[in-house]
């Protein structure tokens, strides 16, 4: 890519997305020489190549050379044991799906052992006749599959304190990951239970210690919940609420109830505990909003991002994700200039239901400074707001909810930062 062929569309050096199909061709390789190829002293055979390495095995590891990719976790507290999250590292992960090992996890009393041959599934309540299923009555059922992102709602909630953290995508957002789900449809089971017309709510609650439980609007429940038993094809894992857990498609987490032990339709909601003391959204005059699931349209530049450094000034390809729990992602467009201009990235996933799309675009840094963001677009319109639009409309006593526009900060020396622009 010379200088007279880039094709700039937008302020501080944002190129087309034409580019992308060069930018290997653009320097990233090395030239091959003859003494590279051994002409000079003989073809260097590596280690790695002269001799068996271990056989098959009866479970995958990955690469002893990736293994610092780990989820970031906070420090245990003693007065919530068991509770608190880990992270997923989304700086270092590409394409859309989230190894199950590097799937976020959010803990009420930390991970129960649970026996899935003890355990057991009750459908009670406003229902024509209560059901108790076995797991392994669970498995005789027809399944679907269906890709969706799951993300905590306090996911993001620092980008609204006063100050900007020096953070990183995985400490500021890292509370998100998408998966293929695979299980039941809710519906399925409740018309077998038989609904009553009484019923307009299905309280979940799980095996964990803490009994934690959340209330289903009917209307939810009978359109798009799984109870799922697998993820990306293997049994749900015990800290994704092994042997089933709830699935909401695009609402915020908890609803997902995990280790689902009940489900009773009731005509109200039941008000638990972390439908009421949490996850709601207080308001500027200290009234609280209830029951707001969907999570918002969203987007996120993974690199560069936070705690990250351009080593090179040159072309780099600006990527990141974008979800909604509204709809498919539409349009994402990124500006290299504060949100002064904007440029169309190209969105090179399937534009899937609630699930994560990947988004990537060329940028060339000359060593100046630049703010780096991106906004996204749904299908339904709904765009990704400012952090100013956000606090003005939410106030500053609530971080659930939170989808704002994320800011990184590249300096003269490539370092990136998290700023409030």
């Amino acid at each position: 890519m010379t200088q007279e062929k880039l094709e700039r569309v937008a302020g501080n050096g944002l190129l087309s997305r034409r580019h992308l199909l060069g930018m290997g061709l653009a320097g990233a390789g090395s030239v091959m020489t003859n003494s590279a190829l051994g002409a000079d002293a003989g073809l260097q055979i590596p280690s790695w190549s002269k001799v068996p390495g271990p056989g098959a095995s009866g479970y995958g590891n990955r690469s002893s050379h990736t293994e610092h990719m780990q989820r970031m976790s906070g420090n245990p507290n003693p007065t919530y044991p068991g509770g608190g999250a880990s992270r997923s590292p989304l700086a270092e992960l590409q394409g859309t799906i989230t190894p199950n090992s590097l799937h976020f996890e959010r803990h009420h009393a930390g991970i129960p052992d649970i026996d899935p041959s003890m355990h057991k599934l009750v459908i009670n309540g406003l229902v024509r006749q209560p059901l108790v299923f076995d797991y392994e009555d669970l498995l005789k059922y027809p399944m679907v599959s269906k890709i969706h992102f799951l993300e905590c709602s306090g996911n993001s909630g620092s980008l609204l304190r006063p100050s900007p953290a020096d953070g990183s995508a995985q400490s500021l957002h890292g509370l998100v990951s998408c998966a293929e789900w695979t299980g039941i449809p809710l519906s399925t089971l409740l018309d077998e239970a038989g609904v009553d017309p009484a019923a307009q709510w299905v309280s979940a609650v799980g095996a964990d210690a803490a009994s934690m439980g959340r209330s289903v609007p009917i209307d939810k429940a009978m359109d798009d919940v799984l109870v799922a038993l697998f993820q990306n094809g293997e049994p749900v894992r015990p800290e994704q609420g092994y042997p089933m857990r709830l699935f909401c498609p695009g609402w915020e987490g908890n609803i997902s109830v995990k280790w689902l032990t009940q489900l009773k339709l009731t005509s109200e909601p039941s008000q638990f505990r972390d439908e009421t003391s949490k996850y709601t959204d207080t308001l500027p005059d200290r009234n609280s909003l209830q029951f707001t699931f969907p999570m918002g349209t969203k987007s996120l530049i993974t690199s560069p991002s936070g705690q990250m450094a351009l080593n090179r000034q040159g072309i780099y390809q600006v990527t990141g994700i974008a979800w909604s729990g509204r709809g498919s992602i539409r349009r994402v467009e990124v500006s290299a200039d504060g949100g002064r201009s904007w440029a169309d990235a190209e969105i090179e996933s399937h534009q899937s239901d609630k699930a994560l799309a990947r988004f990537r675009i060329p940028w060339e840094w000359s060593g100046g400074s630049a703010v780096l963001q991106s906004r996204a677009t749904d299908s339904e319109g709904n765009v990704q707001p400012t952090r100013d639009a956000v606090l003005a409309d939410h106030g500053r006593l609530s971080s659930y909810h939170n989808h704002c526009i994320q800011s990184w900060a590249v300096n003269s020396n490539g370092g990136v930062a998290n700023v409030y622009v």
